[in-house]
This record gives structure tokens, sequence and C-alpha cells, in this order.
């Protein structure tokens, strides 16, 4: 199902990315399952706590990127890849610990971290023990670069920034505030904020809101009383819904302009009315991307009166590296498999990807995006699509 990639886009990915990458068919060569042996993938991901639903379409979008990727077989060159789902609530002791349990019993391949602050824990355990972990929808720039054990299947802050970058104009000596969760993922959203934008010029502030708060009024009122040019909002979890009403019954946007990414589809109807008056970047939603792959994972979910949502592609994306991966190492030889990563360029359900050999960054395409009424709801209609070359976040070298 994956499309053949033209002369010209190897050009110019080759140009853009100073000569890194080797374009990759994405499914695996067929031999009978079981024939060779079995690679064993621990998941370590949000099956509970507050940021389940990303972990249930992550998992979703495994299950069926294995599918692509093996063609139906679950197998790649003759070793059967076996997978077993833990939870971790969120909750990065819980997470160490049920790593440091796969590890002892001999698994070599790791993936689903939802929470940037599990990744982050989780990380330094794969290089300390010479196992792959390849992240999921975990966010937090800090997780590109820190060690060469460690891969991502979704973005990072910074290429969310850059695509928030792309809906405003001149920014010198404007307002800029960030509105955001105080954990990893606000906190890099604040950095990346202060890099891209504070370094055209905007002047950068912040409100960081508790993860335990939930009155958010004294936080929507630190807005309206700065009185920001630009509000560029960051949130995620369930705690979604009673932020934006807050900060609709504060004033905030009719006193300013406010971007945020696009959440998962069960939010937009928060939004209510002031739908229309924000500007959405979007890491994914279904209608923008062209290509076989994505239509694969739309028909696959659709059998199942489903479509896909914010982080399915993290999943198919994850699975889709483990297969090459395998397949490459004939086995789960983790040099090897980090050498079949490496500068792998790809299509995947959002377009044409890249593994940066540098410092493992995932680019990819970033997507503007406006809610329009629909019924009794809202979908999302696709204003522009940014190639992997438009949202190229700075290399970070890998930690010594």
């Amino acid at each position: 199902m994956f499309r053949r990639v033209g002369v010209a886009t190897v050009v110019v990915v080759a140009v853009v990315l100073m000569g890194w990458g080797r374009i990759g068919v994405g499914r695996a060569a067929v031999l009978a399952p079981g024939s060779r042996p079995a690679v064993q993938v621990g998941m370590v991901y949000s099956q509970t706590g507050a940021l389940s639903g990303y972990g249930a379409q992550f998992r979703e979008g495994f299950e069926v990127g294995l599918a692509y990727a093996t063609y139906g077989t679950g197998a790649v060159g003759g070793h059967k890849i076996n997978v077993t789902w833990n939870d971790d609530a969120g909750d990065p002791a819980k997470a160490v610990s049920e790593v440091k349990d796969l590890i002892g019993q001999g698994v070599k391949v790791l993936s689903g971290p939802v929470s940037s602050a599990v990744a982050l824990q989780v990380a330094p355990l794969a290089a300390q023990n010479h196992v792959l972990l390849i992240s999921g929808p975990a966010a937090a720039d800090a997780v590109t670069g820190v060690n060469r054990y460690t891969f991502r299947s979704g973005r990072q802050t910074y290429q969310d920034i850059l695509t928030a970058k792309s809906f405003v104009g001149d920014l010198r000596g404007k307002k800029v505030m960030v509105f955001a969760q105080d954990y990893a993922f606000g906190q890099a959203n604040v950095a990346a904020v202060r890099t891209v934008l504070g370094g055209e010029g905007a002047q950068v502030s912040q409100v960081l809101v508790p993860l335990s708060a939930n009155d958010f009024t004294p936080f929507a009122l630190q807005v309206t009383q700065a009185k920001p040019d630009l509000l560029f909002v960051a949130w995620a979890g369930s705690t979604a819904t009673a932020m934006w009403q807050t900060l609709d019954q504060q004033g905030v946007f009719s006193a300013t302009t406010v971007i945020t990414g696009l959440d998962q589809r069960s939010t937009y109807a928060t939004f209510g009315p002031v739908a229309a008056k924000i500007g959405f970047l979007s890491h994914y939603v279904y209608q923008a991307p062209r290509n076989g792959v994505n239509t694969y994972l739309v028909d696959a979910l659709k059998k199942k009166g489903a479509v896909p949502d914010l982080f399915d592609p993290d999943g198919f994306v994850a699975a889709q590296m483990i297969a090459h991966a395998v397949q490459i190492a004939d086995g789960d030889d983790v040099d090897k498999m980090i050498a079949a990563l490496e500068g792998w360029s790809f299509v995947g359900p959002k377009g044409e990807q890249l593994v940066r050999a540098a410092d493992h960054a995932m680019l990819q395409p970033m997507f503007q995006v406006k809610l329009v009424s629909a019924g009794a709801g809202f979908e999302p209609q696709p204003v522009k699509t940014l190639l992997l070359q438009d949202v190229v976040p700075p290399v970070t070298p890998f930690k010594p």
C-alpha cells in the first residue's frame, strides 16, 4: 500500500536534511510466521489515567499499523512479533518498575510512553540496559537526542510551535503568552515558544497551571490582565473542557488572538461558539493526508465503525518502525535495529517522514485546520499542509 517516492521528493529531502535519509517501502518481506525466533515487544503506555484516551488511540493505531507492515501476518522475515501491553497509568514510577521487569525478562524492544514525564524517566533505562525504545505520543523536546537508544514515533513540541508560527506575521515587539500545564509537556511548550517566537522578536511570558488545579479562573484572569497580542494554549487531558469554558467566561477570546493545538475528537465540542475564533495547529486529522497508508488506516477503522483520532498515526508509525528494524536486523539485535532506523525515510499515515540520524527526531508533516459545524458537532477542515522540511526542529546532539 505504500506509494513510491518520486525523484523530486528525494532531492528535496536530501537537500533540506543535508543528505540524511534513505527511502524505504515500509513493509517487510513475507516468510512463514514462526520460522525464525520471535521478537518480544514490551508496551508501557497509559491504558488508564488522565491520558488514557491518547493511550487507546496509540494502541489502536499500532495494531492496524502492525497488520499493515506485516501484511496481516504479525511477523517480519519469519520473526513473530509478540506484543505485551502494560499500563503505566501515566505514573513515571510505575512505568520505571514495569520497564525494569520487562528488561529482566529479556525484552529488547520497548515502546508506548504517552506521557512526556514517563518517557523522560524510561529513556535512561533504555540506554543503561542497551534496549531499543520507541516513544509514542510523548511530545517533550527533551526526548529527542536523549540517547541513541531512544526514538520517537510522534511529533515533538518544537514542531507544534513551528506550525503555530506559520499562522502569524511579524511578531517583533508583540506580547506572546503561553497558557499551559505545569509539567514536562507544558514546560517544553514554554521553552519552544521562547526559542521560536521569542527568536522572532516577541516578548514571551507564561501562565503555568498545576496539574491538580480544577478552578482555572485565577489563571484566566492573569491572561486578561496581561493583555497579550497572542495566546498560545498547550493543554492535554481530561481537564481541557473546564479550562476552555473558563477562558471563555473570562473574556479571553474577545481580548486576544488564540492559537492552540487541536486535541482529540472527543474535545471538539468543548470549544462551542469560540471554535471559529481559534487558529488550530494539528498533529493529525484523518481528512488531511492524501496517501495510500492513511487510506489503509481510515479503511481499517471504518470497518469497526470508527475514524482515526489524534494519536492513531503515532501507534501506526511505531509498528512500522519496529517491523522495519526487525526486518533489517533479522531479529532483535539492538545495534542493528538502531542502524536500521537511523536515516530511514518512509511514508506513514501523515505522509513522508524521516528519522533524523543525528538525534532521532521524527521529521514529519504538520497541518493547519479549522473547526466547522457538522450537524450537532464539529469536524476539522484542513487549511494547509506543512511538509516535513517546513517544520524541522534544530538538531539536539546526543547527551554523552
